[in-house]
């Protein structure tokens, strides 16, 4: 049985006359107003991220950790008391400076650029991890699938982070005495 709801309808006879209980109604008309909160308070977005700050900082060490509402990629990196540019960015594939797309475990991509090189100025490495493919530890992640390290070259080097889905992230760096770390955080959700 269909049933029409009339806006507006307040007494028990209106609702009577279409076959209604006050029960029915209510919740019909609650659920329509509320609205959910953002999911731990996060109003990142998934847009492109962007510090186009040029340093001569380096590339270090790659790190993962969990948290309760995200996941978190750090760079650290060499240099202090300046800023390093970086872009990071949702892509169909990421690519390194060759334009050879990487392979990346999970639904969704980031294409995670630094302004900072993988090698000192004599060009010995200062990062260079075992398994390039996967540059840190995510197993057991909620988000996180997969952390590949792509390529230095000419100052930049480039990570590609493979995710579950497309989710709202956020990227910083953060200074202390000992140089700085960009940090990459990917919610769990919506």
């Amino acid at each position: 049985m269909s049933h029409t709801i009339i806006r507006g309808m307040r007494s028990k006879a209106a609702l009577a006359v279409c076959g209604l209980t006050a029960a029915t109604v209510i919740p019909l008309a609650a659920s329509g107003q509320a609205q959910a909160a953002p999911y731990c308070g996060i109003t990142w977005g998934s847009a492109t991220k962007v510090a186009a700050a040029l340093t001569s900082d380096t590339v270090r060490g790659a790190r993962t950790g969990q948290h309760s509402c995200y996941d978190r990629l750090v760079l650290d990196l060499g240099g202090s008391g300046r800023s390093t540019g970086y872009r990071v960015r949702y892509v169909s594939a990421v690519t390194g400076p060759s334009g050879t797309p990487v392979s990346l475990s999970g639904g969704a991509r980031l294409q995670i650029d630094v302004n900072a090189a993988a090698t000192d100025s004599q060009g010995r490495p200062t990062y260079r991890p075992a398994d390039p493919r996967h540059a840190a530890n995510v197993a057991g992640f909620r988000t996180f699938r997969q952390v590949a390290y792509v390529a230095s070259f000419e100052g930049y080097t480039t990570f590609g982070l493979g995710v579950r889905a497309r989710l709202p992230m956020r990227a910083f760096v953060i200074q202390d005495p000992t140089g700085q770390r960009l940090v990459i955080d990917v919610a769990h959700q919506w």
